[in-house]
């Protein structure tokens, strides 16, 4: 049994789109968002299908109009392909701010291209599925023919599409030629599905090949045999949905009944990879964790994440944070809450040979709430120095080994 909820929010233009939310019967294993094709809407069969069949599964599925469609405000007109991705990262954190953040996206057709581009921007997603997409936005330039060319940028005319007449603007055209081809994909860091029909006529098969080639693993191709592009067969979307849900739970970490809601507890031995997006803005992976980092715009970054020093800082000021409620817990100490904040400056000192050298400090605040007694209060201090990483900031020898991967590997 499933059932579906009305789902309504703003987009980054202060837009209310409309979408449907498909959950399950029960606690959801994982939250998802799906992307329709090009003009199509969230109550096309594809998606509706696919989304409830996934939902049968456990996973629950934000489906959704993008701007000017169904029954989304806006002007279709006024819209591109960017403007389509920043409406999926509209969505997706729509869904986490209510439920939880979607650890999984799908995009059917050039919903398919925004999935891709789209989960840049959304550091919580694991995995990302593509159904009949094709490898470059400018694909969909066929479609529209000649109609747009010789217009100036914010010029429209209409387009027929799929029998129907769309008002565009030659700048939808231009936006979707400067997408580029599927390059980006080696730096997607997520698990990729890409899942279509050989026998597609209006996105050939060779896009699939294309998509499969360019990414990293882990990365899996699964035919739709004789399908049709649109899914129009209940049969061929749901073969879609189940091999999706079976596939997808690899990467959620809720495939074992009973586990799912546990957290993967980090190892000694997890290795911690970063990889640039693009300037300074970097992704962090740290196990089954994607984090983002980043410089201010002061030091030449664009400030979509903590800078390295920041993550430093955080750590530090974690470590202390478990280790108080841990040895609290141990003492059976009526400790409520405990708050850690911490400020990380640099300056210069002189060494007894008069030589310049750098000072980090890190200044921590620690706030106990509960009710302590001022003993306890003064021992939770002393065992905040003891905590692993203040230890390893200030008392442990450091050492830092630093070798290059052999040439032509590729990060794991």
């Amino acid at each position: 049994m499933t059932r579906t909820e009305t789902f309504q929010f703003q987009n980054a233009e202060g837009r209310t789109l409309a979408g449907r939310l498909e959950l399950p019967d029960g606690a959801p294993r994982a939250y998802a968002v799906f992307a329709h094709c090009f003009t199509c809407g969230k109550d096309v069969a594809a998606a509706t299908r696919v989304s409830r069949q996934l939902a049968a599964r456990g996973i629950a599925v934000l489906r959704f109009d993008f701007t000017g469609l169904g029954n989304s405000d806006g002007d279709f007109a006024n819209t591109d392909f960017s403007s389509n991705v920043q409406d999926l990262v509209a969505a997706a954190n729509a869904l986490g701010e209510r439920h939880a953040a979607p650890r999984l996206l799908v995009g059917h057709s050039l919903g398919g291209a925004a999935v891709l581009v789209a989960a840049h921007e959304l550091p919580e997603v694991r995995a990302v599925a593509t159904i009949a997409a094709p490898s470059d936005p400018a694909h969909v330039e066929h479609l529209i023919g000649c109609s747009l060319e010789g217009l100036a940028p914010d010029e429209e005319a209409t387009v027929e599409l799929a029998g129907r007449p769309f008002r565009m603007k030659r700048r939808f055209l231009d936006d979707v030629r400067a997408q580029g081809g599927p390059e980006h994909l080696a730096k997607l860091g997520r698990a990729l599905l890409v899942m279509h029909a050989p026998t597609d006529e209006l996105v050939s098969i060779d896009h699939a090949r294309a998509l499969y080639e360019a990414a990293r693993h882990p990365k899996s191709f699964v035919s739709l045999d004789d399908a049709d592009h649109l899914l129009s067969r209940r049969r061929d979307s749901a073969y879609a949905a189940d091999v999706l849900a079976a596939w997808a739970a690899r990467y959620l970490g809720d495939d074992e009944e009973g586990d799912r809601d546990a957290t993967p507890a980090p190892t000694p031995e997890e290795t911690v990879v970063v990889e640039r997006i693009s300037g300074l803005h970097h992704r962090v992976r740290a196990g089954r964790h994607l984090l983002e980092a980043d410089e201010p715009a002061s030091l030449g970054g664009t400030d979509r994440g903590p800078a390295p020093y920041a993550f430093v800082s955080a750590g530090l000021g974690a470590c202390t944070a478990m280790t108080l409620e841990m040895y609290a817990k141990h003492k059976a100490w009526e400790l409520a809450e405990v708050s850690v904040s911490v400020r990380h400056e640099q300056d210069t000192t002189k060494d007894a040979d008069g030589r310049a050298q750098r000072v980090d400090r890190f200044h921590r605040v620690v706030d106990l709430r509960g009710e302590l007694d001022d003993a306890q209060r003064e021992r939770l201090l002393e065992i905040a120095n003891r905590c692993p990483v203040h230890r390893t900031l200030t008392e442990n020898e450091v050492r830092v080994t630093t070798e290059l991967a052999p040439a032509g590997d590729s990060a794991p």
